[in-house]
């Protein structure tokens, strides 16, 4: 009698990629997410590294309960562009600054869970910044891990992204350690090419009527040639 044998199939495990809930909890909160992803993203461009927004960050294999999602994170040594999700275990990577847009709401979650959590991901740097100043009176407070602690930042610079930060409003600033410059926000992005295509038109025409006037001069003195002859040396 020859026994048979079964085997259970492998339930694949599945790491969702959305849990329905609100990106942002105001439109001050939002915009502020948005407008550093974007400007994050340009200072990024042409290097080893991503910046994400409001996906789940999932830090322990198998454990598909085990998630977060940052408002925004920066990970270096990485393939550039977007993910669904962002598992730990597959880029080998864990996010080197993260930033939360706070609220009175969230201010016990994301001072004592999310911080607790980050600092033993091994985060970098955690920011959090807090639009309509509920409950940051400065609105922009951050930590940096020494050893394995965070230690609050006193000089409001990100030293993994080499950049100053100051609170501009309900948005963040982001200005070059290397020679100060700005980086700009899409709305400032979309007026500087507005001027600068205003330059290049007004120089076009600029030049058109200078080529015009020249014009105008030879065939006056085409004119007067005809009539009078070479001009005296």
């Amino acid at each position: 009698m020859t026994g048979t044998s079964s085997t259970t199939p492998t339930i694949p495990i599945v790491y969702p990629s959305s849990d329905g809930e609100p990106v942002a909890e105001t439109y001050d909160h939002l915009y502020a997410l948005l407008t550093t992803l974007e400007v994050l993203k340009q200072y990024l461009t042409g290097r080893q590294a991503t910046v994400l927004a409001d996906q789940f960050l999932y830090y322990a294999q198998g454990f598909p309960r085990l998630r977060i999602a940052p408002d925004v994170m920066v990970i270096f040594d990485v393939e550039p562009g977007g993910r669904d999700n962002y598992k730990t275990w597959e880029e080998g990577q864990v996010p080197v600054v993260i930033f939360e847009l706070t609220s009175k709401g969230t201010q016990d979650q994301d001072k004592t869970f999310k911080k607790t959590l980050y600092e033993q991901l091994g985060v970098l740097e955690y920011w959090l910044f807090d639009p309509k100043g509920e409950w940051i009176e400065e609105k922009l407070q951050g930590y940096r891990l020494r050893g394995e602690t965070y230690e609050p930042i006193t000089d409001s610079r990100s030293e993994p992204l080499q950049l100053r930060l100051v609170v501009e409003g309900k948005l963040i600033g982001f200005y070059r350690e290397d020679s100060g410059e700005k980086l700009l926000i899409p709305d400032e992005l979309a007026q500087a090419l507005y001027q600068e295509t205003q330059a290049r038109q007004q120089a076009e025409e600029r030049a058109e009527q200078a080529q015009q006037q020249l014009a105008e001069m030879e065939a006056t003195l085409a004119r007067y040639r005809q009539q009078f002859g070479e001009l005296p040396e």
